[in-house]
């Protein structure tokens, strides 16, 4: 029987977390939904515990994949599924978040009482409840992504505004008609800033996305990306996570950053990934850092030709673009906040809240 929403749930060696996840969403008040649990080759117990769901929910299926695709590939087979289901709505849920039981009620009726949003984002806070991990993805100017609000209250959610720039994959629903027109996420991510690709994409065409904070999920941030590999010498950012930054955060700016944005964007841009290269080299990341940047420049031709598909589909004017971008750095730049301070200082240049 066709559900309106479907939620698909990434896994790779995500066992023990999978059950509190599954039960989560089969508990929501919203009801009209099946679960799809993409298996991206795990060699725990996971398959183990998706069996067992199957068998006693006929709401639960699975799609079982011969190795780890990362969560491109464990969300996009699942939204597949969901298109040809003739879903309305499909949402991707971490598997090692839990739903408050009103969180897709609230998300389902933003969406179908706004047809003009391609995307809802919840507030997802951290396990303890007490603060929040993200209220939304914002992008700024100089090219860098970061979440919105992230350590601040809780109860400081319902200040931010409804209209944000993008939505963290982790726990949003999105439209299928907007995925049918702008596309799913982009394989070459493999993890990390494939939703900021896949919001920025879906602005372009004209779809707008929308927080809603009584939509909320606790999450516990980092989890799985831990088991993928340790952190570097800072204790802070894995080997995994230096070379996905560094493949995927310049993606971005090629494929999605319009033209007249570009001269703009791109001298910042280049100024800080260098900066943040030549930092991961000095905190003894620099193998993971020259793997990312690499993979880049090989797949720089595909998405320059991704880019020119994108681009002719840009329905939005520039100057809605640049009003949604945050015209700063990203609060957890403090390195580059620091550097920034010193040449302004050099300069005689009085320092701005709004940024350069």
């Amino acid at each position: 029987m066709r559900k309106k929403v479907i939620v698909v749930i990434p896994n790779w060696n995500g066992g023990r977390d999978l059950p509190t996840s599954i039960d989560s969403v089969l508990a929501q008040t919203y009801q009209d939904l099946a679960v799809i649990v993409v298996d991206n080759g795990s060699d725990d117990d996971s398959r183990q515990v998706i069996e067992a769901y199957q068998q006693k929910d006929a709401r639960v299926s699975s799609i079982l994949r011969n190795k780890n695709y990362g969560y491109t590939g464990g969300v996009n087979p699942g939204i597949e599924a969901a298109l040809r289901e003739d879903a309305e709505y499909v949402a991707p849920f971490n598997n090692d978040a839990v739903a408050d039981k009103d969180w897709l009620k609230h998300l389902v009726a933003f969406l179908d009482d706004n047809p003009s949003y391609g995307i809802a984002a919840c507030a997802m806070l951290h396990a303890d409840g007490r603060t929040i991990d993200s209220t939304a993805d914002q992008y700024t100017t100089w090219g860098l992504a970061f979440p919105r609000g992230r350590g601040e209250p809780a109860d400081r959610r319902f200040g931010f505004s409804r209209d944000i720039f993008g939505a963290s994959g982790g726990a949003s629903l999105y439209r299928c008609a907007m995925l049918r027109q702008v596309g799913l996420f982009d394989q070459d991510f493999f993890a990390y800033y494939e939703d900021i690709d896949l919001s920025f994409r879906a602005q372009l065409a004209g779809w707008k996305v929308g927080f809603v904070p009584e939509a909320v999920v606790y999450h516990e941030q980092g989890k799985t990306s831990a088991r993928l590999g340790k952190p570097g010498k800072d204790d802070s950012v894995s080997p995994f996570i230096t070379t996905q930054f560094m493949k995927n955060v310049p993606f971005i700016v090629i494929k999605d950053v319009p033209a007249q944005l570009l001269w703009r964007l791109l001298p910042r841009f280049v100024l800080a990934y260098n900066l943040l290269f030549f930092r991961a080299v000095a905190d003894g990341r620099g193998v993971a850092a020259v793997k990312g940047a690499a993979i880049f420049w090989l797949k720089l031709p595909g998405k320059l030709a991704q880019r020119r598909r994108i681009q002719k589909t840009r329905k939005v004017s520039i100057a809605y673009l640049w009003g949604i971008f945050v015209h700063d750095l990203p609060p957890n730049a403090h390195r580059l906040r620091k550097l920034r301070a010193s040449w302004w200082r050099l300069t005689g240049r009085a320092k701005r809240a709004s940024g350069p």
